[in-house]
């Protein structure tokens, strides 16, 4: 698949809670009528305060997110999964022998590592935040709506 918006896309990442639904989220606010968004993890984790901290601060709540698996999906038709964590590819490429989909990987920083104090933790989601969002929009063709 070249440059321009898929019309389905699966982010995927290790748990569902902090990457792939940042990822999901914001193609889904940068795309609202013309991608079909969802998210998976490998495993389920459990829904992270941080993330709804940094995504409220550009207006996308994600506060009702629930982490689920690549079993729990219910539509399995995508044009394209990114993988954001290695175990996130793999499990995708496994897909792949079975579905028909391209398959990318965006090495992406899992911000649950940072140390320090909270303010030091924000600034790590804050920045996969702003990679995804940028990344997004280069990858996909985002053009801003015509102002009027």
């Amino acid at each position: 698949m070249s440059g321009g918006a898929p019309s389905a896309v699966l982010f995927a990442c290790g748990m569902n809670a902090v990457r792939s639904p940042m990822a999901a989220a914001i193609t889904h606010h940068l795309f609202p009528h013309t991608v079909y968004v969802a998210s998976a993890g490998v495993r389920e984790g459990e829904p992270d305060p941080f993330v709804t901290v940094v995504m409220d601060e550009i207006g996308i709540d994600l506060s009702e997110h629930q982490p689920h698996t690549f079993e729990d999906l219910a539509d399995t038709s995508f044009d394209l999964v990114v993988s954001l964590a290695p175990e996130a590819h793999h499990r995708a490429l496994e897909l792949t022998r079975t579905m028909a989909f391209d398959a990318e990987y965006w090495p992406t920083e899992d911000p649950t590592l940072a140390e320090g104090s909270r303010d030091r933790k924000l600034e790590a989601y804050r920045r996969v935040r702003d990679t995804l969002l940028q990344r997004i929009k280069q990858r996909f063709a985002w053009q801003p709506p015509p102002s009027g």
